[in-house]
């Protein structure tokens, strides 16, 4: 039990001075933090990152946060920088050299290079008296009190305030930029976000042979015959000119049979709902589920600009598509 007490005191312990941390890294976002978004904004090339250790951690995760967040960036070790890698890096590029003591000798051996290079660097470090933060055109103090360590050594409370520092440049840069959940799609294409802003319409529905299509006039029981063979759950019905006239599905059929009509004898036209929702093959998928969900509806025609249907798909195909 006492064991157990400790370990959670422990834990409240650390958690408490890394807030505390955070909380004195607010008086600090200054003028010193608007010149390096302006710099940043004013890049023409990449970010790049650089830091040893656990700032290196910090410093890629930072580099992945700014790149898809619209501001592109990627991440280099400085040692390998003084083994080839500095060709990564151009003129037109702005180097974010995180290092808690700003004195740490990779990053420092680079100074002189990335200055010669004419190189726009922003550091940020726990001193502002060191050599990276003197070689800098502007340093983001990201000092701490003391680390959560209790030997204060371990990079702890110092990496977090980085990593918060690193969020503060990214969502003000998003900011500032105008950048847009679409925008932010583009560079998650696989997440579901992105599936939600860049799938259309065209990608998720049944087109061509698959297309569940009967004429007016044609009897109940042979449209049935195509829902199933589709398996689509629906079949549009056209005009004799190809254009819509209507759609009929399973929830048709339930009401059909519900009104005692003889499905032997009754024609589609008697038993379709006339017209019905439709959507466009260039329309979002996500905006194609709202018109969905507010009709009540489970599947949509998919018209050209002549009313002619070219497709068809329902919830199932959008579940699929990792839409809904």
């Amino acid at each position: 039990m006492n064991q157990s007490t400790d370990l959670i005191q422990s834990a409240q312990r650390t958690i408490r001075l890394e807030i505390e941390a955070i909380q004195d890294l607010l008086q600090r976002i200054n003028a010193d933090f608007v010149r390096a978004c302006q710099l940043l904004l004013n890049c023409k090339g990449r970010v790049v990152v650089v830091g040893m250790g656990k700032s290196g951690h910090i410093g890629n995760k930072i580099a992945a946060t700014l790149a898809s967040t619209g501001t592109p960036s990627f991440f280099v070790h400085p040692a390998e920088a003084s083994h080839g890698d500095m060709g990564m890096i151009t003129r037109e590029d702005v180097v974010l050299a995180l290092s808690n003591s700003g004195s740490t000798a990779e990053i420092v051996t680079l100074l002189p290079l990335i200055k010669r290079l004419g190189i726009t660097l922003i550091s940020m470090t726990g001193n502002p008296d060191s050599p990276l933060a003197q070689a800098a055109e502007v340093n983001l103090d990201a000092r701490v009190a003391q680390e959560a360590c209790p030997l204060n050594l371990a990079p702890t409370s110092s990496t977090t305030v980085s990593l918060v520092l690193g969020d503060a440049l990214a969502i003000a840069l998003l900011e500032a930029r105008g950048f847009t959940a679409e925008d932010f799609a583009f560079s998650h294409p696989g997440g579901a976000l992105g599936r939600r802003l860049l799938l259309k319409v065209e990608n998720v529905m049944h087109h061509g042979d698959d297309l569940p299509n009967v004429k007016r006039g044609t009897s109940l029981r042979d449209a049935l015959l195509e829902m199933t063979h589709k398996g689509l759950g629906m079949t549009v019905v056209t005009e004799s000119d190809g254009t819509l006239a209507g759609i009929f599905t399973d929830g048709d059929l339930r009401r059909t049979l519900d009104r005692n009509v003889d499905v032997r004898l009754a024609t589609i036209d008697e038993v379709m709902t006339v017209g019905g929702k439709t959507a466009r093959p260039e329309m979002l998928a996500a905006e194609a589920l709202k018109i969905m969900e507010e009709n009540k509806i489970s599947s949509l025609v998919v018209i050209n600009p002549n009313n002619q249907p070219i497709g068809a798909f329902n919830l199932g195909d959008l579940l699929r598509a990792g839409v809904m």
